[in-house]
């Protein structure tokens, strides 16, 4: 007898998110009870009204217009107690879905309009991602990002900041915003300063923007990893040498859908990256404006792009292993993972006809047989 493979299922696989905005994954309902509590003027007081005028889950059409939601959340992330909760409650959603690992971005610029320091912002965020941890057991770490479409010098600004705390949970540095028209070499100096402290890159690229950028990211602003990374298609050398280096891709398949970087899920190029060996990861970006999950976009990619169980295991594995993580931690992580994933019997489970229940559901306790060697290398 087979099971259908449901969001319910995948739900219980372990997981990360790697490319998840603080300032896009807050409750609706938190949202609108800050902002009673702070006084903040909002387009909607009710659920139903907020969610059209941010356009939860429609497509946009474009980045801009995508990003025109993140101009209501920030009204709410504006104080201590607002950050110290979205945290908190981020970690919470997420850990509900079994991701174990999680690694939340945001600019500390964007939440001072009321004379919060910047040391606050990050102590305030730190705050409440370690209070999940204790409650939940997720394992969550901060990457800071400067504004393409702000200054260079803010990005500088942003990457002391990141200085100042690595190895005090925060553990890489981003460019976000506005791709098109702002390229990432303008803020050289902000990402010259990371790399001469060691810490991880990765930057927004290929997402609003052709192949280019992508190379600008890796070759001038040297980074780790790539944010979505859709139109590196267009470029089939810098596609294998994205491969050939293990340059692991973020990618976001409904956020992309929804910003117009890509016509449909069914066109995403993430098939075509992972049948090439692309290290490929699967992330929400946004969970309130993207409306989704970890375990939703996995389930999406088995519908839409017809990945089996051991598909949606091999992206699992990626996520942990392209985590900007010491490299002993990894193999840590790898080796329990592993043995978790082989507990899910690829040959049980046939496409699921319908959508299952909601992802937020407990992991599975049985206890996992044990697994080779092969799958818990952190090398490939």
């Amino acid at each position: 007898m087979t099971s259908p493979l449901s969001l319910d299922i995948i739900s219980k696989l372990p997981k990360t998110d790697l490319h998840v905005h603080l300032d896009g994954s807050l409750r609706i309902e938190t949202i609108l009870e800050l902002a009673k509590e702070d006084n903040v003027e909002l387009p909607a007081r009710d659920a139903a009204g907020l969610r059209r005028a941010m356009n939860i889950g429609q497509n946009c059409g474009s980045l801009v217009e995508y990003l025109k939601a993140f101009d209501v959340t920030l009204r709410v992330l504006q104080t201590r107690k607002g950050l110290v909760r979205s945290a908190y409650e981020l970690a919470e959603d997420a850990a509900r879905e079994n991701v174990r690992y999680m690694e939340v971005r945001y600019s500390p610029m964007l939440h001072t309009r009321q004379g919060l320091k910047l040391t606050t912002v990050v102590e305030a965020v730190l705050e409440g991602l370690r209070a999940a941890q204790e409650e939940y057991g997720i394992e969550s770490n901060v990457i800071i990002c400067g504004i393409r479409n702000v200054s260079a010098e803010s990005s500088l600004e942003m990457a002391e900041l990141a200085v100042a705390y690595k190895n005090r949970g925060v553990v890489g540095f981003d460019l976000a915003g506005a791709e098109y028209d702002h390229p990432a070499k303008h803020h050289r100096a902000a990402f010259q300063l990371v790399r001469d402290n060691n810490i991880n890159v990765t930057i927004h690229a290929g997402e609003a923007y052709g192949p280019e950028s992508i190379a600008q990211a890796i070759h001038v602003c040297g980074a780790h990893r790539i944010g979505h990374g859709c139109r590196l298609r267009e470029n089939g050398d810098l596609l294998h040498y994205l491969n050939d280096h293990r340059i692991p891709l973020e990618c976001c398949p409904s956020s992309n859908v929804q910003t117009g970087a890509i016509r449909d899920l069914a066109s995403h190029p993430i098939k075509l990256y992972k049948n090439l060996g692309l290290r490929v990861t699967v992330n929400t970006d946004n969970r309130l404006v993207t409306d989704t999950s970890v375990s939703k976009e996995l389930w999406l990619c088995h519908k839409a792009l017809g990945w089996g169980l051991a598909d949606l295991k091999q992206v699992v594995l990626n996520g942990f292993k392209s985590a900007f993580l010491p490299f002993h931690v990894k193999q840590q992580y790898l080796r329990k993972v592993s043995e978790e994933l082989a507990a899910f019997d690829d040959a049980a489970y046939t496409a699921p006809t319908e959508v299952g229940p909601s992802p937020h559901s407990v992991s599975s306790s049985a206890p996992p047989p044990p697994v080779g060697p092969a799958a818990t290398s952190a090398e490939n």
